[in-house]
């Protein structure tokens, strides 16, 4: 099919997600037909950088042999089979090596196919642990969690109970379980001071709500150092780690939403590992396969799973699988990345790539309209803003952008008028300095 038929056949039969469909249907976006390392090439032959790591999962690349033999390789002995009641090799293989490489503690895996439903997989265990722990005297009561400000771990119903973004939030309430909600401590490289006084303040506020509702809560839900949906907002210095103290101090379960932040984006593998934090959960996607196959998997203590053992018929078990639970191909996809990541240094690469986009963007943030740029690791967000406040929705400022950088051969995406910039983790550092410049003009063609 040519590129015209294939973008009427688009606009007839696709739904895309998060995606204003009026307005797409008459922007003539790409229909990307194949990838070449860290590029994709559109039915029109066109090619284009790409910039926010297909939807922040790519790691190495797009058509990288090891990780494409490994997945071959797996084909040739079996695509799928059942994690219930049964085992594969790969799902083994990753699971031991999940907990190797995971914060100390983490020593059981729980497999599902999407960030979301490993989320979903964490609240229901934190529910469940607590009504079945034999120590627990008030564990039936423990239905409640603790969120944050900004925060966003997915699209399913519980997902979106303990998320805040109104636009993904509201036109579902009524659907929704009710959460305890506080605010999080920005980050402030222009003034420690003030940002260790949002700190003390923090946790004050937060020590003040697990004491009120003690009896109450199972799991502070966070995302590590940045909430990246929010438009990548960053987080002080230290807010992790007090997180980790009042959670030990109140008898709560922490749970570390990793989707976003894992896999070297912060700098370290894991973005926990910053401020030396082990939480109760721990919850991997979107990088875990390199960015090839959906996988998602909910790290645990043995301290929760032991609390689901018990005789079959006692109802102990955790009553929670997915079809492609621990699928053998997504698994060897895993193993193949993380094995990548170490043997290519992908993390050094990542200390490389965080310098490059701190230098290219200086003169940027001097924009009048670059309200400001947030930074962690190779996680950016510059958000725009007129000289008399926020751009009107109906501007779609942060949009248009993103139009212009795709005209100029490179895919970001905006959040509002927030444009991401997610490099893959082993990107040449030359393609970083590419994508830095090219939204910089991007900005300036748009933005008067």
């Amino acid at each position: 099919m040519d590129a015209k038929r294939l973008r009427e056949l688009d606009n007839q039969t696709v739904w895309h997600p998060f995606t204003a469909m009026s307005a797409y249907r008459d922007e003539s976006a790409p229909v990307i037909v194949e990838a070449s390392g860290f590029h994709l090439f559109d039915a029109e032959g066109r090619r284009y950088l790409d910039g926010h790591s297909s939807l922040w999962c790519n790691i190495h690349g797009h058509r990288v042999p090891a990780i494409d033999n490994a997945i071959r390789d797996q084909l040739d002995r079996v695509a799928h089979t059942t994690l219930l009641g049964l085992s594969n090799v790969p799902s083994i293989e990753l699971a031991a090596e999940l907990v190797r490489l995971a914060p100390a503690g983490l020593n059981k895996v729980f497999y599902s196919d999407c960030g979301a439903a490993g989320v979903e997989v964490a609240l229901k265990i934190a529910y469940q642990y607590y009504r079945q722990r034999q120590s627990s005297s008030d564990a039936v009561a423990r239905n409640m969690f603790v969120c944050f400000d900004g925060a966003y771990h997915g699209d399913t119903i519980g997902t979106m109970s303990i998320g805040s973004i109104a636009r993904f939030r509201n036109p579902y309430s009524p659907l929704l379980f009710p959460a305890v909600w506080t605010s999080v401590p920005s980050a402030s490289l222009a003034d420690p001071i003030l940002e260790q006084q949002q700190l003390d303040l923090w946790s004050q506020e937060l020590e003040r709500l697990l004491e009120l509702h003690r009896d109450a809560i199972a799991g502070v839900v966070i995302e590590p150092l940045v909430q990246a949906a929010a438009g990548i907002r960053t987080q002080a210095a230290g807010f992790l780690h007090r997180v980790r103290e009042l959670t030990r101090r109140f008898d709560v379960l922490m749970i570390a939403d990793e989707i976003a932040v894992g896999f070297g984006r912060t700098g370290t593998l894991f973005a926990c590992e910053r401020e030396s934090v082990s939480p109760d959960l721990m919850i991997l996607s979107k990088g875990l396969t390199g960015g090839y196959m959906p996988l998602a998997a909910t790290l645990v203590t043995d301290e929760i799973y032991d609390a689901f053992l018990g005789d079959p018929w006692a109802g102990r078990t955790f009553y929670h699988g997915h079809t492609y639970t621990g699928n053998p191909l997504a698994c060897a996809a895993a193993l193949a990345s993380l094995n990548l990541i170490e043997c290519n240094r992908v993390l050094e690469n990542v200390q490389l790539l965080e310098a490059t986009l701190r230098n290219e963007l200086a003169a940027l943030d001097r924009h009048p309209n670059v309200k400001t740029i947030r930074q962690q690791g190779i996680m950016v967000g510059i958000e725009l803003e007129s000289e008399s406040g926020p751009y009107p929705p109906e501007s779609r400022c942060g949009h248009r952008v993103t139009l212009a950088c795709r005209q100029r051969g490179v895919i970001v995406r905006n959040i509002g008028d927030v444009i991401v910039l997610m490099p893959a983790p082993a990107m040449p550092q030359e393609l970083v300095i590419e994508l830095c410049q090219t939204v910089g003009m991007a900005i300036a063609d748009t933005v008067p």
